[in-house]
């Protein structure tokens, strides 16, 4: 559904002419943060000295650098006096969700991430939450809540998504776009002319993981997945060949509704130093989904899927200078899975993979992706920074005649990104990604892309 600023200072008189006219140019965006607010740092007793320091060294760095708020505070209390005290900003960001494409119109809604860090640090990573509801002209709905949650001395890890949506979803066929010509059949289910098809339905998603740390920063967990489509149709064309019947049709699914329920299996690995955008560290996830039809699931399906995020930073003054590594694989081992929850572009777990190309736009029994991405700050107070970054995706096409890392179909981009939230590592980020077959997009999102 996503589809140089100097540092103003609030010790000088601000002209009453550009004053006003910022109020104006800004209202609407800051009215979405009206939460932003302030809190001050405690100081502390004996028994708790060294968190006490270690916090108010964090206090100080934090205050060298500039976020939405500070610009908020400028413009609208700009006579406004500096505190005595340091103070840290909020764990809570909120933003006006606005998008416009020909597939979902116009849409409008409210986006909100938080965090906080619910044991001491450093022996505690940042928990993290974010929701989003939203309505577009073409009558689709979409609202989501979900949560990375670690608590006091990281003994136990909480993840769960649960999303409720009257959806749109964009259809390019299967596999990586190498078409087979065995039969009209196949050749219009590997789709190569990249023909686009949408199907409209209600989706609904509830999912939970629970990790128990048994080694440092060494989890293994267990949930359940619930994935329900009903109403799915397709308002484009009355074409009995399609790739979703012709698909639906060879694994027996229904065309109308399906249900892909299963149990999970992972254990992870993770030391990154925050949750929304790290500077260092690694993240590994390993997994076992396996779809049951006690559980009410249409096929019986076992998946594995993999998901590995490597953080270099390049300068130990700057640490914004990163290099950062993504790999996602997911691979059908047995059974069948519905077209439509087949892995693919941005079918990650967060929808950020393949910026460049819409969700699903390959899809495969078996899918692999790749991204490398250069951060980098532009001004001195991080208030802006920016990106570069390139990707590629390589699937198999069901036994048609093209195996997984034969075919790669590439894509890249550039961003800029806004500090909303100096506490939480929060930005805001604008991308313009482009890919093959003339697919490209801007692309807008909290947090970084991995």
């Amino acid at each position: 559904m996503n589809k140089t600023v100097n540092t103003p200072n609030v010790q000088k008189k601000s002209n009453s002419t550009i004053s006003q006219l910022l109020k104006i140019l800004l209202l609407p965006l800051f009215m979405g943060i009206s939460g932003y607010a302030y809190s001050q740092v405690p100081t502390g007793t004996d028994t708790v000295k060294t968190d006490t320091t270690r916090a108010h060294k964090q206090a100080v760095a934090l205050s060298k650098q500039y976020d939405v708020g500070d610009l908020f505070n400028a413009i609208f209390h700009p006579k406004k006096k500096p505190d005595s005290v340091i103070k840290k900003s909020s764990g809570i960001t909120i933003i006006p969700n606005v998008a416009s494409n020909p597939s979902i119109g116009s849409q409008i809604g409210i986006k909100a991430v938080a965090g906080r860090v619910l044991g001491n640090q450093p022996n505690t990573f940042m928990s993290v939450a974010s929701t989003s509801a939203s309505v577009t002209t073409k009558g689709i709905l979409y609202f989501y809540i979900n949560h990375n949650v670690f608590t006091p001395g990281n003994k136990w890890n909480f993840q769960g998504t649960l999303v409720a949506a009257k959806s749109v979803t964009p259809d390019y066929g299967l596999g990586i776009g190498q078409g087979s010509d065995a039969s009209v059949a196949d050749h219009i289910l590997t789709n190569p002319e990249r023909k686009g098809y949408v199907f409209n339905s209600q989706y609904y998603n509830f999912r939970e993981k629970v990790y128990k740390e048994v080694e440092k920063n060494l989890f293994v967990g267990a949930g359940v997945s619930f994935d329900i489509r009903r109403k799915i149709e397709n308002k484009v064309t009355d074409d009995e060949l399609t790739p979703y019947n012709i698909y639906s049709d060879k694994y027996g699914f229904d065309r109308d509704k399906y249900m892909s329920n299963g149990l999970l299996f992972n254990v992870q690995y993770t030391t990154r130093d925050n949750q929304n955008r790290a500077y260092k560290g690694i993240y590994a996830d390993a997994g076992i989904r396996i779809n049951q039809s006690w559980l009410g699931s249409s096929k019986n399906a076992v998946v594995f899927t993999t998901d590995f995020r490597k953080y270099f930073s390049l300068s130990s003054s700057n640490p914004e200078h990163v290099i950062a590594f993504w790999n996602w694989g997911s691979y059908l081992v047995s059974g069948a899975l519905p077209y439509l929850e087949l892995p693919g572009t941005a079918k990650d777990g967060a929808f950020r993979s393949g910026r460049g190309y819409t969700v699903g736009y390959f899809k495969s029994p078996q899918y692999d992706y790749s991204e490398v991405e250069y951060r980098f700050p532009i001004t001195k107070n991080k208030f802006l920074s920016g990106v570069a970054f390139v990707n590629m995706q390589t699937a198999s096409d069901d036994g048609l005649g093209t195996k997984l890392f034969e075919q790669w179909q590439p894509g890249g981009g550039a961003g800029l990104r806004v500090l909303f939230n100096k506490a939480t590592r929060t930005n805001l980020c604008l991308d313009y990604a482009w890919g093959k077959y003339g697919a490209r997009g801007f692309f807008l999102g909290l947090n970084e892309a991995f």
